[in-house]
């Protein structure tokens, strides 16, 4: 009897799926007009894990499907991954839904 094959899911915040590029997160669903692009510019090691602590975030206003011609709509930095995550996250709501 074959074993069944786990189905992999993907990565969501705030129902919103995650993609991760090298160094890039992504944040969205490519298909709206807005993503957060979250840049993770340097780590620390903590316990033998390597922790972001510098992060830029970017809410890109895209134009058709190649994000490389997206307009970048806001931009931060923040010292944490999730401080990034949070307000990259909030920023996207508010662009995607205005009466948020």
């Amino acid at each position: 009897m074959a074993a069944k094959k786990a189905k992999l899911d993907h990565l969501v915040y705030q129902n919103k799926p995650l993609l991760r590029d090298g160094n890039k997160i992504f944040l969205g669903d490519f298909s709206e007009k807005y993503i957060t692009v979250f840049t993770i510019n340097s780590t620390k090691d903590v316990g033998g894990l390597q922790v972001a602590d510098d992060v830029t975030i970017q809410l890109l206003e895209k134009h058709g499907a190649d994000i490389s011609t997206a307009r970048v709509v806001k931009k931060a930095e923040r010292d944490t991954l999730y401080a990034a995550l949070d307000i990259g996250a909030f920023w996207l709501q508010d662009a995607l839904d205005p009466e948020f």
